[in-house]
């Protein structure tokens, strides 16, 4: 399954687009005034809703710092591709995505699942920029620098970013990731080895999340983590104050 920041449609005269297999609205995805020489980024981010959220992370931190995300390989100053590695058939995609991007553009960065083992990534494609696992927003947003830096006259009050950031979904319902990892051994799930133990999200700052979310407008929030109902077991099940509020 894979997801697109912006949907462009390719004929056989125009450069390829960045595949879309999943149709959806993108929402705050484009700059509100276009800068030619703005960085320009192409995104692919395949696999779950969380890695889903990871890519959403990384968008909102490059969309504040002035990058442009485009729709075609050919416009893209860099790609980045966010991995799936659950299976042996998301792996095969990934690594046919990353080849495509290759071919097309020729400057890729690889994240996600897949890049715990960068090995089995570079074994197929050792022309990729950088290869990072989960999680691992900053080091993804530098490996885009080394590329193509970031405008030193950026002015952020030009191009804004809401309060809730860059969101892949329709506008009606938000993904809202409230733990990383798992803290079981389970013999037929390779999540553990690639996201690591359990670590819960801060009450507050799941709860701050949520009403940034319903204030732009999402109806329905979809909780989701590697496994929800383990939720707050590695902090004691620790409370706190949220809005003057004990939770």
């Amino acid at each position: 399954m894979a997801h697109f920041l912006i949907r462009g449609a390719a004929s056989a005269q125009s450069a390829p687009a960045l595949r879309v297999r999943v149709p959806f609205t993108p929402r705050f995805a484009m700059s509100t005034v276009t800068t030619p020489s703005a960085p320009k980024v192409g995104f692919v981010s395949l696999g779950c809703p969380k890695a889903l959220v990871d890519s959403e992370r990384i968008l909102t931190q490059l969309r504040m710092e002035g990058y442009e995300v485009v729709a075609t390989y050919e416009d893209a100053d860099v790609v980045v591709v966010n991995t799936c590695g659950f299976i042996d058939t998301a792996k095969a995609e990934s690594l046919e995505v990353i080849g495509e991007a290759i071919k097309e553009n020729g400057k890729v960065i690889v994240t996600g699942c897949m890049g715990v083992d960068a090995s089995v990534i570079r074994n197929v494609h050792p022309s990729v920029l950088s290869v990072t696992g989960p999680q691992q927003y900053e080091q993804v947003v530098n490996a885009v620098h080394d590329v193509v830096p970031p405008r030193k006259d950026h002015n952020p009050l030009i191009d804004l970013v809401p309060p809730q950031g860059v969101k892949l979904t329709p506008r009606h319902y938000a993904y809202l990731k409230i733990s990383e990892g798992c803290n079981h051994s389970c013999s037929f799930c390779i999540i553990p080895s690639m996201r690591g133990k359990l670590v819960s999200r801060p009450v507050g700052d799941v709860l701050d999340e949520a009403k940034r979310l319903v204030k732009s407008g999402v109806k329905e929030l979809l909780v989701i983590s590697q496994d929800t109902s383990a939720y707050g077991v590695d902090v004691k099940y620790r409370t706190g104050f949220w809005d003057g509020q004990p939770v």
